[in-house]
């Protein structure tokens, strides 16, 4: 059974509520059916009913399962302008201008949803950017208890791949945050292992990565990995976490044992560190198109409650694993 077959089994066994705000994109409808039809999820769809019928009718779709909400017309829309304005009035959040925000922008009051309880995760982003994703999820949700840092990792899954746990890696960061600090990429290490152990149900085994191998090379950035590993060790003692480590000393046994025959972490990782955007942005894209991986996400961590950005060049079968994701994102942050 493959990955992506093992998750949407743990999404079955325990079902949670998703919304999928964009309702104006085809790709939503048709992973909207598949993800009700395979029973990942209950389904809330944003939009007004009649042309959301409508659009399923044109592509040959059923999403007659699926809730669909439109907010202009909702008899929650008023309870959500009441916790919107609540939530937000420092910010000089007017019943107004909240009222505008939810009837006007789906992400909004789909973000609202969740924050309300009448729905456990929302997965977007097929039609927005990661920005416009995040900045609701970001002011309504917030970050969760104990965390420093939202963040974003990749889950990727490479086809006959000894390395990692059977090719299955997580990548962090690799969608959101640019040049982290020494004390950020700290915490994105640990919120990647968490996501590791809560989604892949293997001990995560945690790589800083970097151009240098203990010691092999003398530059700023690789003080910032040094310290970064310091931090990551010193918070989480429970976590296996090692670097600075190159790629290949990180997930190539002999390689590992050659390079840094005294870290637990050299060529076993599973979850990999990388030093900044660039480095994480590429590597994902590299390993997804030359490799033939399946690469989930940008998937968020660190947010109080399930919110999933796409790529905007995602496929509806992108969309469909991700609904699967945030479903078990949504059981173990129960």
């Amino acid at each position: 059974m493959g990955f992506i077959d093992e998750i949407k089994n743990k999404a079955k066994q325990n079902k949670k509520t998703i919304v999928l705000p964009e309702t104006e994109d085809k790709r939503t409808l048709q992973a909207a059916e598949v993800a009700l039809k395979e029973g990942l999820a209950n389904v809330v769809l944003i939009g007004d009913p009649e042309k959301v019928s409508k659009d399923a009718q044109e592509l040959g779709v059923d999403v007659s399962g699926a809730t669909v909400v439109n907010p202009s017309t909702s008899d929650k829309l008023q309870s959500y302008v009441d916790l919107l304005v609540e939530l937000r009035k420092a910010k000089g959040m007017t019943p107004e201008k909240a009222k505008e925000l939810l009837t006007t922008d789906s992400l909004y009051y789909g973000v609202t949803m969740v924050k309300a309880g009448d729905a456990d995760g929302m997965v977007a982003g097929a039609s927005n950017s990661t920005a416009n994703v995040l900045r609701p999820s970001l002011q309504i949700l917030k970050t969760a208890p104990g965390t420093k840092l939202v963040s974003a990792f990749f889950l990727m899954v490479v086809p006959d791949c000894e390395y990692g746990e059977n090719g299955t890696f997580i990548f962090g960061d690799s969608g959101l945050n640019q040049n982290p600090t020494a004390e950020e990429l700290a915490a994105i290490a640990a919120s990647s292992a968490k996501s590791f152990e809560s989604l892949v149900g293997k001990e995560p085994v945690v790589a800083m990565l970097s151009h240098s191998t203990k010691g092999s090379a003398k530059h700023a950035d690789v003080d910032k990995v040094i310290e970064a590993t310091r931090i990551a060790k010193e918070n989480n003692h429970e976590i296996k976490i090692d670097g600075e480590l190159q790629l290949d000393a990180a997930i190539v046994p002999s390689i590992g044992s050659s390079k840094a025959p005294d870290s637990d972490v050299a060529g076993k990782a599973n979850v990999l560190i990388f030093p900044d955007l660039d480095a994480g942005n590429i590597g994902y894209k590299l390993v997804q198109r030359l490799a033939k991986a399946e690469a989930y996400g940008p998937l968020t961590q660190g947010i109080a409650k399930p919110v999933n950005d796409l790529s905007r060049g995602c496929s509806f079968e992108d969309i469909v694993g991700v609904i699967a994701i945030t479903a078990v994102q949504c059981q173990a942050n129960n």
